[in-house]
């Protein structure tokens, strides 16, 4: 016979929603509530657990709480300030005690990551990663952010990788400043959903996929993607995030972009299939954000 599997809960925070869910993965979510992430941070986590309450009475106790949410957030587990937001351009959230707040409402297990390692979990236990040790999940929204995950647990140090913030090379002649608030240029500032929007007048829905804001992007995205398999050597990269998955051209010019980018340098072939099976799309679309929070809640009861 087979056992049951565990009930979890998750609260994902995001930029401008926050999820909160029940259930025990992607293909069995039984309840789920949103409410909007104000600048008054503690009315939010007030609504997320009224919400939690209400979904624990009409589903049952739950083994574990899984958050995942936006960052930076400390994730040093020596650290006095474990679980908590840091310097954030969130209005109102900077220093934000996330998981204390959580753990003074729910007795149990409770877990906390990023929201983008959080989707990156979830990949691996439910999407396009699933088999997969050694993979990237990098999410292309309003943010871009990455979550890499070695020997299948998540790659954090000193702080959780921030590879949405890195330099790249730039495209030749372009002169765009880029619309990070920290870096002006970075991959962020370049990229993302926002800075599409800045540079094209256009939502990056809105826009044809000949469009040539796209090259840049494209360009951008393909220096990540160089890094990363210099750094990491991912067996997959996987893209996620409303604007990567919008806009399905975009991917096989990120992968032509690679292959070109590192040339010969490297046996693509040996390391993962080739390129094509090297760059995918994420497998759990819109559901990557509550997946994610329900993974951080399962590895938080995987035994050590």
């Amino acid at each position: 016979m087979t056992a049951a599997k565990a009930l979890l809960a998750g609260v994902e925070l995001g930029g401008t929603k926050c999820v909160c869910v029940i259930g025990t993965g992607p293909g069995d979510i039984r309840g789920s509530v949103s409410v909007p992430t104000a600048s008054d941070a503690q009315a939010t986590l007030a609504r997320l657990g009224a919400a939690l309450v209400e979904l624990r009475a009409a589903h049952g106790e739950f083994a574990a709480l899984g958050l995942a949410s936006f960052g930076p957030l400390d994730l040093d587990l020596d650290s006095e300030t474990y679980g908590r937001i840091e310097r954030t351009p969130k209005e109102g959230w900077s220093g934000v005690d996330v998981l204390g707040f959580f753990s003074r409402l729910v007795a149990g297990t409770v877990g906390v990551t990023t929201d983008v390692i959080a989707a990156a979990l979830a990949e691996g236990r439910w999407g396009a990663a699933r088999g997969c040790a050694d993979y990237a999940y990098v999410t292309v929204g309003t943010g871009i952010g990455v979550g890499v995950i070695m020997g299948a647990r998540p790659l954090i140090g000193g702080h959780h990788p921030e590879l949405g913030h890195i330099r790249i090379a730039r495209a030749p002649g372009d002169r765009w400043p880029g619309s990070c608030r920290f870096h002006g240029d970075c991959l962020e500032g370049l990229a993302s959903g926002p800075a599409i929007a800045a540079r094209s007048g256009a939502s990056p829905a809105d826009l044809a996929p000949d469009e040539p804001v796209w090259d840049g992007v494209a360009h951008a995205l393909v220096q990540l993607a160089h890094n990363l398999v210099l750094s990491f050597a991912p067996r997959r990269i996987l893209f996620g995030g409303g604007v990567a998955l919008a806009q399905p051209g975009l991917l096989p010019r990120i992968r032509s972009g690679l292959a070109a980018s590192l040339g010969d340098y490297l046996d693509l072939e040996r390391l993962s299939g080739g390129v094509d099976a090297l760059i995918l799309p994420a497998g759990l679309g819109a559901l990557a954000g509550p997946s994610g929070a329900l993974a951080v809640a399962a590895e938080a009861l995987a035994p050590r």
